[in-house]
């Protein structure tokens, strides 16, 4: 598998398809395990409080498996979870973001409409300061953590499979 995520993916419209997939995320898990997470959808609550009620982040990673829902991929065979982010490509310096933000987050959901992996937050963080696992620029905004599948399937909560 592919372990460059550089240029591998970028889709067209990241905040349509992000949402997208937080609602495909929250049917699921209603629907499947009963659990309900409500999404904050201004932004004031969510730089304030965070993305969901209930404590939970959900990303969209359509490399780790190579899902072509939206675009043409090839699978890198690891998941990558987000460290550090822009708002805009020409800005000089990166700030903490997905498992760094100071919200009131604690799980952390990332996959794609193959798979996703449910992480506990804090060990995500431990996962990353070990030095064990590259951090890459995976986007001009965005710099990610790049956990192999295997791992990720031994450390995660629990996987999510739906094809």
């Amino acid at each position: 598998m592919e372990t460059n995520y550089k240029g591998n993916c970028a889709h067209d419209d990241p905040l349509f398809i992000g949402e997208e997939y937080q609602d495909f995320i929250t049917n699921y898990m209603s629907k499947n395990l009963g659990i309900s997470i409500t999404i904050f959808k201004s932004k004031k609550y969510q730089y304030n409080i965070g993305e969901t009620v209930q404590g939970v982040e959900i990303k969209y990673d359509a490399r780790s498996t190579g899902d072509c829902t939206y675009k043409e991929c090839k699978a890198s065979g690891n998941v990558g979870i987000e460290v550090a982010e822009k708002t805009n490509a020409s800005n000089m310096n990166f700030i903490e973001s997905g498992i760094y933000r100071n919200d009131n987050s604690w799980l952390y959901i990332v996959g794609n409409y193959d798979c996703a992996w449910i992480f506990n937050k804090n060990l995500l963080k431990i996962l990353h300061v070990s030095n064990r696992y590259t951090t890459v620029q995976t986007l001009p905004t965005m710099k990610s953590m790049l956990l192999p599948i295997e791992e990720a399937d031994k450390y995660c909560a629990k996987k999510l499979i739906f094809k």
